[in-house]
């Protein structure tokens, strides 16, 4: 890690394998005997769209009540506040695009340490997209191909900036940097031993096998959903059944429709060719 701040985000593009990045993380760090409870992974990893970073700023307003541009105004300030408000390297998620909204900074520089990228096929994201926004699957290629796009500014998270699927990823991973490091979800799921030591070594963390092979196993699929059935998520979208969905690669070939794949490459092929997505045949 070679940036000046302290904190090190987590980004992506909704429903890319964020949540199981950060639940790898916490149970890493806890090198606990357990796993992690995942409604308490909030405690380990911040989210800067949390209202309550927002309430300072606003003047007594319900955060829900700010326009976009009010909390694109509040953000670098709020981010200063996630940084100061523990010492040390503190994780972040964020779905943000990597650039401004508003003429405001989406990331403060100044408190950022670094980042880790995840990515992951489009075409199997707009299948999650879907049934986690509520959308149909055309409605969601739409949302996916939008330039400007926001999350909900909602009671639980306010606004976030994700542009389309393609600006997103080309904002974060366009201009390779020391303290980035771009993770290819299919690439967790085919080896997760090999993707989550090249994470602890981009940290800076000592080589433990055996340390990461308990945190793959304690953050693995199985014990996620295992969770979830049993005690709920507090990050299930309320369009959903279960977060934890299926966590496989591919999905699209039974999800999509030939003129639905060749919509999204053609939309996304730039950045698909860059990540090796685009399937024979497009």
């Amino acid at each position: 890690m070679t940036g000046m701040g302290s904190l090190v985000w987590l980004a992506s593009y909704p429903k890319s394998g964020n949540t199981w990045v950060r639940l790898f993380l916490e149970n890493y760090f806890r090198n606990g005997r357990q796993p992690a409870n995942i409604n308490e992974a909030w405690r380990f990893c911040y989210d800067e769209s949390k209202p309550n970073w927002y309430e300072p700023y606003a003047g007594g307003r319900p955060t829900p009540d700010l326009s976009p541009e009010e909390i694109a105004g509040m953000r670098p300030r709020a981010q200063r506040d996630i940084a100061n408000s523990v010492p040390g390297t503190i994780f972040v998620k964020t779905h943000n695009f990597m650039g401004e909204f508003d003429g405001h900074p989406l990331h403060n520089l100044q408190v950022t340490a670094g980042g880790i990228y995840i990515i992951r096929n489009p075409l199997d994201v707009v299948l999650s997209v879907s049934d986690h926004f509520g959308l149909s699957v055309d409605g969601a290629i739409d949302f996916m191909g939008t330039d400007i796009t926001a999350s909900l500014n909602s009671d639980t998270n306010v606004t976030q900036v994700l542009s389309s699927w393609s600006v997103n990823v080309a904002s974060w991973t366009g201009s390779p940097h020391d303290s980035l490091l771009v993770l290819r979800y299919e690439d967790i799921l085919d080896k997760p031993g090999k993707a989550f030591t090249r994470v602890t070594g981009f940290l800076g963390e000592p080589r433990d096998s055996e340390r990461v092979k308990r945190a793959v196993r304690f953050s693995s699929f199985k014990e996620l959903r295992k969770q979830e059935s049993s005690a709920g998520f507090i990050e299930r979208s309320p369009n959903s059944e279960r977060f934890f969905r299926k966590g496989r690669k591919n999905q699209w070939r039974e999800g999509l429709t030939r003129d639905q794949v060749q919509r999204i490459v053609s939309e996304h092929k730039e950045q698909m060719e860059r990540f090796k997505y685009v399937p024979a045949g497009y």
